[in-house]
């Protein structure tokens, strides 16, 4: 994919997926857009990248902050071609009933309604320029339970139906909207899951997990054609001839 002139905005891009596709998609000739909560970290990454990135400080569990973060790609880059919807949580991981009330909610907050506060905030502008494509992170946790994660599996069974919401609601407009789902990833996250100690994912070992630039490989090759038989969907990097597609095995 050639994304020269194309603008990016990207959630969660201080660390692991997020960052590794900051850095493909700015290989591959992008504005972007980089979101996180954590202004350190996006400001060394945009810093790294050039010119042609810039950090903006994002709660997306915050709508106002989206709605700034989509505002900044036009007001920097004249346009909004891309959203990746990446910025997501897992902690605590606990037991439904020993689980704290607010802070089970709080990954509701960033991991479903943080894909809602994107998607609405970003829409709109999309359907003005008739053209568009979201990716929102999925996990194999959408469609099945796994012990400790009533939060993470909830927000991202809701993330789905989301992404399939949009989906249906735009396509006819220009926009492509789907989803990815990566499996286990070498990020933070699994160090925090590992450290839990529930449910089989926490037995993993880190070499078990795919590296986080293969996601952001996948990332931009779902930015184009090839992949729009999967709209309203998820792409599973899983399935081994999705892989041969990219072009990761």
């Amino acid at each position: 994919m050639n994304m020269d002139g194309k603008t990016a905005l990207i959630t969660g891009a201080s660390r692991g997926i997020g960052e590794a596709a900051a850095r493909r998609f700015a290989a591959a000739g992008a504005n972007l857009v980089l979101a996180a909560r954590s202004t350190r970290d996006i400001e060394r990454i945009a810093g790294e990248i050039g010119a042609r990135a810039i950090a903006v400080t994002c709660d997306v569990s915050n709508y106002a902050d989206v709605q700034l973060a989509v505002g900044s790609a036009i007001e920097n880059f004249g346009a909004l071609d891309v959203l990746i919807g990446n910025a997501g949580v897992i902690e605590p991981v606990a037991h439904l009933t020993a689980a704290d009330p607010a802070t089970w909610g709080k990954v509701i907050d960033i991991n479903m309604k943080g894909i809602f506060h994107g998607m609405h905030a970003a829409i709109p502008v999309m359907q003005q320029a008739g053209a568009g494509t979201i990716i929102n992170i999925s996990s194999g946790a959408a469609y099945s339970a796994l012990e400790g994660w009533s939060h993470y599996c909830s927000s991202k069974a809701g993330a789905l139906m989301l992404t399939r919401a949009a989906d249906k609601e735009n396509r006819g407009k220009g926009i492509r909207v789907l989803g990815l789902s990566p499996g286990t990833v070498a990020t933070q996250m699994q160090r925090e899951i590992k450290a839990s100690g529930i449910n089989p994912v926490s037995a993993l070992e880190w070499e078990d997990h795919i590296p986080p630039e293969w996601p952001a490989e996948a990332l931009l090759w779902m930015c184009g054609s090839e992949a729009d038989e999967y709209l309203g969907t998820d792409i599973s990097l899983r399935d081994e001839d999705i892989r041969r597609r990219i072009g990761l095995i």
